[in-house]
């Protein structure tokens, strides 16, 4: 499957002039690219990625070192899993909460090295995070 990234997300990313935006442009297109029907908006300033109008993953990019892929399960709260919502094989992730993790990405290199990780995580997630 092939998602299409958003006119809008790309205009925002031009406007703001960002020192990663090669690492985050590699990003979007690792997301949008994972076998779900994912819609791509702006939340909190950045790409946000919806799967069944539900916001579960969005990207922090208005920091100068580090973007930060936002694994969460969207604004209303929710009960807390008991463990974590998914498995982290990679050691990839920082947990916040068994249902909240932030992925950091210091480089468009990280993302190329760690690709295929990333994908699977952002597909893990979005399916463990639709319960």
């Amino acid at each position: 499957m092939r998602n299409i990234k958003s006119n809008e997300v790309s205009g925002l990313l031009n406007e703001l002039n960002l020192p990663l935006i090669i690492a985050i442009e590699q990003l979007r297109e690792l997301i949008l690219n994972v076998d779900l029907d994912l819609v791509e908006t702006i939340k909190w300033n950045g790409p946000n990625y919806q799967y069944k109008n539900e916001n579960r993953i969005t990207l922090r990019v208005q920091d100068t070192k580090q973007v930060q892929v936002i694994f969460h399960r969207g604004a209303k709260v929710k009960v807390q899993p008991i463990n974590h919502l998914i498995e982290d094989e990679f050691n990839l992730l920082v947990f916040k909460e068994n249902d909240r993790a932030i992925l950091n990405i210091k480089s468009i290199e990280e993302v190329v090295l760690h690709q295929l990780s990333i994908q699977t995580l952002v597909y893990r997630w979005i399916l463990a995070s639709m319960d």
